[in-house]
């Protein structure tokens, strides 16, 4: 059946400015790192991807090596862009990565100009795109000149491959050496794409921290992995479900200690007297209104198995703030 995009899309969801560009984002952006390789049944992915769209969720976010198999997950977006979403290409805000291993030898990784735009070639071959609206430098490459590094991102722009830069995981302090070379070459650094959660609040960290460092640069962030690889939910408080993502993964078995486990259930207590799922909260608190007049997170990337999943974290938008109470509750929780 040919997909007609729900006519109410727009006013469910907030759209914020990027930093001080033109480009607004949906406040919750749908990552496709897991759940839409060849290991998850396109059926499902179609109808996650709808069902974003239908509610307001315009940028799909990706990267050269998301699957499994890597490239797996632009492939099958290709496909859902020629079978539902190919109308609607101009509603769409489309990222994608490169800077992890995706190909033998020396030049199939990190930040070369080589490997950047190549892999910039192939994903949009697998997407069948003529551009992507944002590429990222995925991490920081210590061996290779910052201005390659930028150098590559401002040539796909330049060449029609891109409307934006961005990076990933970069230092504060990188972050401001990358903006400024970017701006040299003319081409503003648009966002970053840190982790940040709860748990991980290592953007907070420095003099300047990241997000003091984006404003000086006039960039804004996406965040990523805000429910901690789904420490902060409440799915894996009567064990690790078998076949589960968590059960798959080592990192996410040792991190769930029940320390941690009654930590989250603390955190679930606050979530519930808030009217909100714990992953809601956690979704909400990314996208706090910062202290100071600080500009906001400008985006969440989410993750979603599951139409119902979505649906949970789309509902964070519901109640965004937070009294200073709450705020000090989570910090002492945390504490322990």
């Amino acid at each position: 059946m040919t997909y007609i995009a729900a006519a109410d899309r727009y006013p469910s969801m907030q759209y914020r400015r990027v930093g001080r560009s033109g480009l607004k984002l949906p406040a919750i952006s749908l990552g496709l790192w897991h759940n839409f390789g060849d290991d998850k049944p396109f059926e499902v992915q179609r109808d996650i991807l709808r069902r974003a769209f239908d509610l307001g969720v315009t940028h799909f976010d990706l990267a050269n090596n998301y699957g499994p198999p890597p490239g797996s997950a632009e492939r099958n977006f290709g496909r859902h862009l020629r079978e539902d979403f190919r109308p609607y290409r101009d509603e769409l805000v489309i990222s994608t990565k490169a800077g992890y291993l995706m190909w033998d030898g020396p030049y199939g990784e990190w930040g070369s100009r080589k490997y950047l735009i190549s892999s910039l070639d192939a994903s949009l071959a697998r997407m069948g795109l003529e551009y992507v609206d944002i590429f990222y430098s995925h991490r920081f490459d210590p061996e290779t000149p910052l201005e390659e590094t930028m150098g590559a991102l401002d040539y796909a722009v330049r060449s029609g491959r891109a409307l934006y830069a961005g990076i990933s995981s970069y230092s504060p302090e990188k972050t401001l050496e990358a903006a400024a070379i970017l701006k040299d070459l003319g081409t503003p650094l648009l966002i970053h794409q840190p982790r940040y959660s709860m748990l991980d609040r290592w953007t907070e960290q420095g003099s300047p921290d990241l997000y003091q460092a984006l404003e000086q640069a006039g960039a804004g962030s996406i965040v990523y992995s805000p429910l901690a690889q789904g420490r902060l939910t409440d799915r894996y408080f009567a064990g690790i479900p078998e076949g589960s993502r968590a059960s798959q993964e080592h990192f996410l078995t040792t991190a769930q200690t029940e320390e941690s486990l009654d930590t989250a259930r603390k955190l679930n207590d606050l979530a519930a007297e808030r009217g909100q799922t714990l992953a809601q909260m956690a979704i909400s608190w990314v996208l706090r209104p910062r202290p100071n007049g600080a500009p906001p997170v400008t985006s969440a990337l989410i993750g979603a198995s599951s139409v119902q999943q979505l649906e949970d974290s789309l509902g964070a938008l519901g109640t965004l703030s937070f009294s200073t109470e709450e705020l000090d509750r989570i910090d002492a929780i945390l504490a322990g």
